[in-house]
């Protein structure tokens, strides 16, 4: 059997989780920056949690889990009457915000509302491969629940910013509101096509006016409606003059006014903390498909770099009460870790690999009394250095090609300092640094305060 491994998934290398863990590191620190408090939910969620809330796109891209036991045995069986639901009742979560609330609902008693949590897993999309675009792949995301104050949008702006500029990524964050979209549908006479219009527009960038239009005609919208929402479409910019126009398209629509009214209110507040606006616009085509939002929906994409959304989100008012707890409005937003990490690989940005897992490795050069290593190695572990002992000894056969074997190694591991014993320097310990190539002989009393104060001082 030749080894594969499933379209959509990858094996990671020490490098690559290196630069992933750095990903992780980074939003990491922000999002607890922020007051977020981690939280994790199972791989697998029942599949009524599950379906019904990403429209029916979403619902054809979930990962269904088979019964296990007689079920299996009636598929063998090629029994033609078996319903899904009868075969399968779980599914591998394809998002992190439905599970999400879901945990609320469960939890609300050991809850203290607005609750500020972020949650770093996989996630899973039955979605057809391709760049950018996974079938197991990594979402970072941070929520707060119980609380409906516009402060929530500016600080998940303020914190989309400061990931990014941690991570050396130029980017473009694109705002709208759900809100300001159903005041289109209602001006325009189609408020009964909300989620078909939504869909189609939130593929503009993919399809274009021309192919947004045709999906909306296949719809039953007509010309002169269609041809309304064209302006809204090609919004790209973000000031008062675009501010003023949609409020005269939608003066006559309640529901489309609120919405104006929540994008006015975040675009003051960050502008009393003093946001560069540059890295801000309003995209009338941006719609995040996702049945559940119903306020301010964002959206980031990089600059430099030709990639889909690297992250996105919104507000939704009361998706916990699918699961009985009504009215509990929530905000959030998600990093897409794996899309970062392209990216990021792309545009060189990653620092310089470092072996953080052995700082020091034990050159293994005689067979006699390998215990003098193993002592010696304990003390270095017990002060908090990560080391390494090269398991087999350079003088049983070949001395030299064994001992450019565990040069090899040391190099390929990146390994910063290596200590060899030998008749050379009186059987000390000699402590070498692979940046500047010093050496410096260990005294055995005070074997390990000399290794600290070289490792300080050659780092």
């Amino acid at each position: 059997m030749k080894p594969s491994i499933p379209k959509g998934t990858r094996d990671f290398s020490p490098v690559e989780m290196y630069r992933r863990n750095y990903i992780f590191d980074t939003i990491k620190k922000v999002f607890k920056k922020y007051g977020y408090q981690q939280i994790e939910t199972p791989a697998m969620e029942n599949l009524e949690t599950l379906t019904g809330k990403y429209g029916d796109e979403g619902d054809k891209l979930l990962f269904k889990i088979l019964n296990s036991g007689p079920v299996v045995d009636q598929i063998n069986n090629s029994d033609a009457n078996i319903k899904l639901n009868e075969i399968s009742e779980k599914g591998l979560r394809y998002d992190l915000t439905v599970p999400f609330a879901r945990y609320v609902v469960m939890h609300q008693n050991e809850i203290n509302f607005p609750f500020k949590r972020y949650q770093i897993q996989p996630v899973w999309r039955a979605d057809r491969p391709q760049k950018g675009r996974y079938r197991e792949f990594y979402q970072c995301d941070v929520d707060v629940i119980g609380s409906d104050s516009l402060m929530n949008e500016v600080e998940l702006i303020q914190i989309i910013d400061e990931v990014f500029t941690k991570l050396g990524m130029e980017v473009t964050i694109k705002i709208n509101n759900r809100k300001l979209l159903s005041g289109i549908c209602e001006v325009i006479g189609e408020s009964d096509k909300f989620i078909d219009i939504t869909v189609a527009i939130d593929k503009y960038d993919k399809i274009g006016f021309d192919g947004v239009k045709k999906e909306l005609m296949e719809k039953g919208l007509t010309d002169a409606s269609i041809n309304k929402l064209e302006p809204l479409l090609k919004t790209s910019r973000l000031d008062s003059i675009i501010i003023e126009s949609l409020s005269e398209l939608l003066k006559n629509s309640t529901i489309g006014m609120k919405g104006i009214e929540e994008i006015s209110t975040i675009l003051a507040y960050l502008s009393s903390i003093n946001f560069n606006f540059d890295k801000i616009v309003l995209d009338g085509t941006l719609a995040r498909g996702l049945n559940y939002y119903t306020g301010a929906i964002i959206e980031v994409k990089a600059n430099n770099v030709s990639m889909g959304s690297i992250c996105g989100g919104g507000r939704y008012d009361d998706l916990t009460g699918i699961f009985g707890l009504p009215n509990v409005s929530g905000v959030g937003i998600s990093f897409g870790a794996d899309r970062i990490y392209d990216v990021m690989n792309e545009l060189n940005l990653f620092p310089d690999f470092n072996n953080d897992s052995t700082q020091v490795l034990f050159y293994n050069y005689f067979t006699k009394d390998q215990s003098v290593y193993l002592g010696l190695i304990n003390k270095v572990r017990a002060v908090g250095i990560n080391a390494e002992l090269y398991p087999e000894p350079a003088d049983k056969g070949n001395s030299n090609k064994l001992q450019k074997k565990q040069f090899e190694y040391a190099k390929s591991k990146n390994i910063p300092f290596t200590i060899a014993i030998e008749e050379i320097n009186n059987w000390k310990p000699a402590v070498k640094s692979a940046a500047n190539k010093t050496t410096k002989i260990l005294e055995t009393e005070s074997f390990v305060e000399d290794l600290i104060l070289f490792i300080d001082s050659n780092i």
